[in-house]
């Protein structure tokens, strides 16, 4: 199978494309505008065979017109993704995950191409606490910021040309990614790097907030699984029941990398941060067949630390600067 992979020098996304070409004989082609949070450095040492890279926007009618003939499935990853950006400047959110995906959807449509979209948990809003309850594929949306309303806007759309046009697509929401290739922006990496560079994690607020992580090979192993066998039309929701709150995860990178478990800072709380996040992948396992393989998170959270240990010439070029910008968050 040949696929097109947007937003494929994104972290998720490359993810997928090593995954896709180390499990499979598939090939791939990555389409990706290379904005901030795209890293060409991410594809190196790909097999030539079975890769190409493609400069250019997801909102580019005639670019998608001349690559979706040539694949048979397209899996869309390309997303503008990170909560706070949208809060400051929700303008590109509304391009990328909403203009683009209604120019993806009409490409799909006009060329008959099996389609996945990859959405995320955000867009049903966040649990209590000490709620039992997680989300299912029946959960009403619920989002909460620019960033998770765009992206239920285009799950949305997705649905509708399902419906409408009978474009064969299928949709995954999934829990928070960790894993080698994000950028140093997110929780996980940042705390990591941090320490690796001799300075204290940081911390948002009480530090109480749970997310649902699952290790990025896992997500990869899942969509993959959804693409060969997921029934058109339907939603998958995919999590590897890794609950965690941002306490414990600073806490294990420290104990982890040999530091204090209360070697931390507090800083301010992030705007809107939501409480907590947390998935049901039954109907994925059950239907599908699916399990991760990281279902301690504390190995994959190790595996982790190794790839950045071992990659500082990859996400020092990004440090200095997040970090400048975060100061001046007060964060």
């Amino acid at each position: 199978m040949k696929i097109l992979v947007t937003g494929g020098a994104g972290f998720i996304g490359s993810n997928f494309v090593h995954h896709v070409l180390n499990e499979t004989d598939h090939s791939v082609t990555v389409l990706d505008k290379l904005t901030y949070a795209g890293n060409r450095a991410s594809l190196e040492g790909l097999p030539e065979g079975r890769f190409e890279f493609v400069q250019g926007d997801i909102c580019d009618a005639a670019l998608l017109d001349e690559l979706f003939p040539k694949h048979d499935a397209v899996v869309h990853y390309a997303a503008e993704s990170h909560n706070d950006n949208s809060l400051d400047d929700p303008r590109p959110f509304l391009d990328t995950n909403i203009v683009g995906t209604y120019t993806l959807l009409e490409a799909a449509r006009k060329h008959g191409t099996r389609f996945h979209h990859i959405s995320t948990d955000e867009v049903y809003g966040d649990l209590e606490l000490d709620d039992p309850a997680k989300f299912t594929e029946q959960t009403p949306y619920n989002p909460s910021s620019p960033y998770s309303s765009t992206k239920a806007g285009s799950d949305l759309l997705v649905r509708a040309w399902v419906r409408s046009f009978g474009v064969q697509a299928t949709i995954s929401n999934c829990s928070n990614n960790y894993g080698p290739f994000q950028h140093v922006e997110k929780f996980i990496p940042r705390q990591i790097t941090n320490v690796l560079r001799g300075e204290r994690p940081k911390l948002y607020g009480t530090g109480e907030n749970v997310r649902d992580w699952i290790h990025a090979n896992d997500h990869s192993s899942a969509v993959l699984a959804i693409l060969d066998r997921g029934q058109i039309g339907e939603t998958y929701l995919i999590g590897a029941e890794g609950e965690k709150n941002n306490k414990e995860v600073v806490e294990l990178i420290l104990t982890q990398l040999g530091q204090p478990a209360d070697a931390y800072d507090h800083v301010n709380d992030r705007p809107g941060h939501d409480l907590r996040y947390a998935i049901d992948s039954s109907r994925l396992r059950r239907e599908l067949g699916w399990e991760p393989r990281y279902e301690d998170f504390e190995a994959g959270l190790a595996a982790t630390i190794e790839w950045y240990r071992d990659n500082e010439a990859w996400w020092a070029p990004q440090k200095d600067a997040t970090e400048a910008r975060y100061k001046a968050q007060g964060q």
